[in-house]
């Protein structure tokens, strides 16, 4: 039992810290050159660049331009001789950024660089795959390649920050964003964000291949009601600090120079408008340095949540409530100036987001050299989308830890070099969707898809053939959605029935099928939410051809999101788990197709039976009334009228090879406060094939004070083995990874017993027990 009067109270430790300034640092009436880089040189050198700028020109700092139809770069040039803008969004090549950066240095009054930014989130030219993807890896190195691979090409593109990484804990699999991060649990997602952070940015955000970040959406928006995009969200404190917070503090902590704000309003106030959150939280409880920036348009909509009454209104909350920096801004220069001027914001709120602004523009090196990331005029490259500015080998060996084998009969997988193999689906071609949704400054047409990569794989081999097989879906309204910005998806003009018999013929000359389905790009995507995760219609209705005429089937999954797959799953003779895997996808789903890489990879969300089950997640609270498979009686939570439980859950994926896992040793019973015990496991290659496997460690608090997860993921171990070989896997426990936010909203740890569970995913583990004292 918990002794609950014998509570250990953590307090948060605040990183805010005095900065002394240095009055002898001057600034001339152009920004100088900078040399000394430190802390109290910057406040001096900003202090005193504020005393020399105008109030409009403040103002214009606050600014964040987007390049596009309604500001073209005509446009944004003149703003920019006057000194009202501070940064731009969406101009990706040397030449443009350097013609922009040459009007402030050689236009403007006082030469205050731009900074530039991108979403550059899984790849700025070589596309990886999609986050839910590198989550899928489990693996902290490959992580850290993306990421240093991410910011070399876009600083080699003039970029200085990015819109990444994205770190919302995401439950609900028809929210189409969770494409972008790193799935449902709050530990894995914290460390994924940590280690791009660093990765990222490096030690210095002022290197030449390094890249700012701006961590998103602060915060909570992978809780949006109904997985719709842009919707409310309304949750516990303790949920909030307890799930959704952790990571977005990990990416603060590993150094995170930005923050954007989220656009969903949270237990009533929109995010944009949340001085406790953006202040309180963010500011004075975490002591974040760094700047704040609006979503896209997200000021304007303070109108339209109901909370600005006017643009006047929404500019001035906005303000006050915290945001340093308006994306997308029409209102910050046309309102501010008079709102100061009649006495409803004072000059120094503006000064307060000004200095944020100038800080992170002296961290990035732009006043010590506004061409860091640019170099001279003559250096730009002649061909902006050359083959040599890729990192092929890299994005090929990412995708291929990237993927999850589901299902495997009878060991169908991996295929022979030989015979003939039928290819088929509506995604086996695609060089766009292969990239999926957020592919940055990646050319389709440097893509690798399916098609290609096994072609190159079985040249000399095997014979392959191709049919499309049906359109991604047939439904013209939602083709119409997905093309609505960009031609993404071309429709085959052909009848489904007319589409279905040639891939039936197809298949049926061949020894073995290769299904490749499942979502359009856009269909995981923002604005991209769907009532009905499972395959489209059109898609569904090939499978069903394809397996009556009786030959194995392999499908290979292309998607953003998990899907309802339990038709799927009983028609398939073996399944891949691929989501969208980049410019090297097609090549490296040959490599795990063919065996030339065993795939080790592990579900970053549970994949639900059906729509009806979500949310489903593995952390879920204990109940009075639990579901166990032992007894499930009557009277317990779940549904009578389907399986319960996932399809797969988290942390599940197979191997070509086999591990065995022993159980779990304590190095000791009982855990001292400020002590340390280790959980060890033996992990064996039971197999005939070398491989690697996630060593998974899951804790649950028995009893507390309030109602705990009947699991939480702690750590996580990649490990590879030789067949036959066998290691022990070991990891610490402490204290701090016993906390929990309490019924008072107080950080506690609390003694008693713990369960600890080892396993390679988070249903089939091992167990021991020890006590906190």
């Amino acid at each position: 039992m918990k002794k609950h009067g014998a509570t250990k109270w953590l307090s948060a430790v605040s990183l805010a810290v005095t900065l002394a300034l240095n009055p002898a640092f001057a600034v001339q009436e152009t920004a100088p050159a900078v040399v000394k880089t430190d802390t109290q040189a910057r406040d001096a050198y900003v202090s005193d660049l504020l005393q020399k700028m105008t109030l409009e020109e403040k103002v214009g700092q606050l600014r964040l331009i987007t390049v596009g139809t309604e500001t073209p770069k005509e446009v944004i040039r003149e703003m920019i001789k006057h000194g009202q803008v501070g940064a731009i969004f969406n101009t990706v090549t040397r030449p443009d950024i350097r013609a922009m950066q040459d009007q402030v240095m050689q236009l403007s009054r006082l030469k205050i660089p731009l900074f530039f930014a991108y979403d550059v989130v899984h790849g700025q030219r070589t596309v990886f795959p999609i986050p839910l993807g590198l989550a899928a890896s489990w693996d902290r190195n490959v992580l850290a390649r993306v990421g240093k691979v991410s910011a070399f090409e876009a600083s080699e593109d003039g970029l200085n920050m990015t819109w990444a990484p994205m770190v919302d804990v995401s439950r609900d699999p028809r929210w189409g964003r969770v494409s972008e991060g790193f799935g449902e649990d709050t530990y894995l997602t914290a460390e994924m964000g940590r280690v791009l952070v660093k990765a990222l940015q490096g030690d210095d955000p002022a290197a030449r291949h390094a890249l700012m970040t701006s961590v998103k959406h602060f915060a909570a928006y992978g809780a949006v009601e109904g997985g719709r995009d842009y919707n409310t969200v309304d949750m516990s404190p303790q949920r909030l600090f307890q799930d959704y917070l952790p990571p977005f503090k990990a990416a603060l902590d590993a150094g995170s120079g930005g923050v954007m704000v989220a656009l969903n309003s949270l237990n009533g106030t929109p995010a944009t408008a949340d001085r406790w959150l953006l202040k309180d939280v963010l500011r004075d409880q975490w002591g974040f340095k760094g700047i704040t920036i609006s979503d896209h348009g997200a000021i304007k909509e303070l109108m339209k949540h109901g909370v600005a009454a006017d643009p006047q209104d929404a500019v001035r909350i906005a303000l006050e409530s915290g945001v340093n920096m308006s994306m997308n801004d029409e209102y910050f220069m046309q309102y501010l100036p008079q709102l100061v001027k009649s006495g409803k914001l004072s000059e120094q709120e503006i000064d307060d987001a000004c200095r944020h602004v100038l800080n992170v523009k002296y961290d990035m090196g732009l006043f010590r050299d506004a061409y860091s990331h640019l170099g001279p005029a003559g250096s730009d490259p002649q061909d902006t989308n050359a083959e040599s500015r890729l990192h092929r080998a890299d994005a090929r060996e990412v995708a291929r830890q990237s993927m999850v084998l589901l299902k495997n009969r009878l060991d169908l997988l991996p295929l022979k070099k030989q015979g003939t193999i039928a290819l088929i689906g509506p995604l086996a071609d695609s060089k766009r969707d292969i990239m999926g949704s957020w592919s940055a400054a990646g050319v389709a047409q440097q893509s690798v898809t399916v098609l290609e990569g096994m072609r190159s794989a079985l040249e000399g081999k095997a014979t392959l053939l191709y049919a499309k097989g049906a359109n991604v879906s047939n439904d013209k309204g939602i083709i119409d959605f997905l093309n609505e910005y960009e031609k993404a998806v071309i429709t085959d003009p052909r009848s489904p029935q007319a589409m279905i018999d040639e891939a039936v013929a197809t298949a049926r000359k061949a020894d073995v099928v290769v299904a490749v389905v499942g979502e359009a790009q856009g269909m995981a995507h923002e604005a991209s939410s769907r009532a009905d995760i499972t395959l489209p219609q059109s898609q569904r209705d090939l499978l069903q051809a394809l397996k009556a005429t009786g030959k194995p089937l392999v499908l290979v999954l292309m998607n953003g999101r998990p899907l309802a797959l339990v038709q799927e799953d009983q028609q398939a003779d073996a399944m891949l788990e691929t989501w969208f895997s980049g410019t090297e996808g097609g090549n490296a789903i040959a490599d795990v197709l063919f065996g030339d890489a065993n795939p080790s990879g592990k579900l970053p969300m549970s994949f639900p039976r059906s729509v009806g089950q979500i949310p489903i997640y593995f952390n879920h609270l204990n109940t009075g009334r639990p579901y166990t498979w032992e007894n499930p009686g009557k009277y317990t939570s779940h549904y009578f009228d389907a399986a319960n439980g996932p399809l797969y859950p988290f942390g599940y994926g197979l191997s070509y090879t086999t591990f065995s896992v022993s159980d779990v040793k304590l190095s000791s019973g009982t855990l001292a406060r400020d002590g340390k015990i280790t959980a060890s496991v033996d992990v064996t290659n039971t197999g005939k094939r070398d491989g690697a496997t996630v060593v998974q460690m899951y804790i649950q608090d028995v009893t507390a004070s309030i109602s705990r997860p009947v699991k939480e993921l702690k750590g996580f171990e990649k490990v590879m083995l030789k067949a036959g070989e066998h290691k022990t896997i070991s990891f610490p426990i402490d204290a701090g990874q016993l906390t929990f936010w309490n019924a008072g909203m107080q950080q506690v740890v609390e003694p008693g017993e713990f369960n600890v569970f080892i396993g390679l995913d988070s249903q089939r583990v091992k167990n021991g027990k020890f006590t906190l004292q």
